[in-house]
């Protein structure tokens, strides 16, 4: 599992709109990738694009490559779902589904990609996935109650299980911290550390010590003004970003002089 990302001159549009202009970047295999900037700037449009999340969205199309161990994502013929199995997506407020137990929020990626699985094997997808979110301890003795009955931080855990359950090389995670609690928080922060030893982890924060924390190379992202594309300023080593940016507006905003 982990596979490298390499991006290639990549405009983003919604209708006529860009919001996202000429970015290119790799990020290599088993590492995590911090995205910052100020709201608006395209970061999280821009992670969206690394498994056609945005696609969602009518009218929302780009120009330039995104390359999965250089297989394109957008080349003719990608099935966007096989894509989004490879590049797995954690959301900015934990999305169990409520109707659904413990146990069938983590299989229900499985399901969806309509797999066959023997009851003893998703036993043990369960327990592997669970464990792998540092989670299995604290639900094990009431797989069967709702997923929503969790508390936020659990819930997010959860998310992060049914997410590698199904195996992906990629996880994306946009502000995946911003609706929790301080020791919510640290527990998400050791999960990632943990998890980039198996993915490649790409995450949107706000938080500039959680960048510092969690990341090794960080991505600014700004934006010029109201209506125009957010742009890559500044692409790094995080101790590089965070100790000695060449770009002014790079030492601006971690500094704390906007966003």
């Amino acid at each position: 599992m982990s596979k490298r990302i390499e991006v290639e001159d990549l405009n983003v549009y919604y209708s006529k709109f860009l919001a996202v202009e000429d970015v290119s970047l790799a990020i290599e295999p088993r590492s995590v990738t911090a995205f910052i900037g100020p709201s608006g700037c395209g970061k999280s449009t821009f992670l969206r694009t690394l498994n056609r999340m945005h696609e969602t969205i009518p009218g929302a199309r780009v120009e330039g490559k995104v390359l999965l161990n250089d297989e394109d994502l957008y080349a003719p013929g990608v099935d966007p779902v096989l894509v989004r199995r490879e590049v797995g997506m954690v959301f900015q407020r934990p999305n169990p589904f409520p109707t659904m137990s413990i146990r069938d929020n983590v299989l229900a990626g499985v399901k969806l990609n309509n797999k066959r699985i023997s009851k003893t094997d998703a036993d043990d997808l369960v327990e592997k996935s669970l464990r792998g979110a540092n989670l299995w301890n604290e639900v094990k003795d009431r797989l069967e109650k709702p997923g929503a009955g969790l508390s936020g931080g659990q819930q997010q855990r959860l998310c992060i299980a049914r997410a590698i359950a199904v195996s992906p090389e990629v996880l994306l995670m946009d502000e995946p911290c911003s609706a929790l609690d301080p020791i919510s928080t640290l527990a998400i922060e050791d999960l990632i550390a943990e998890l980039k030893q198996d993915y490649t982890i790409v995450i949107v924060t706000h938080n500039m010590q959680q960048a510092s924390r969690v990341s090794d190379k960080t991505a600014f992202f700004n934006i010029a003004g109201t209506g125009k594309p957010g742009k890559l300023i500044e692409y790094n080593d995080t101790a590089t970003i965070f100790g000695a940016p060449t770009v002014q507006a790079t030492e601006d905003y971690v500094s704390g002089r906007f966003g």
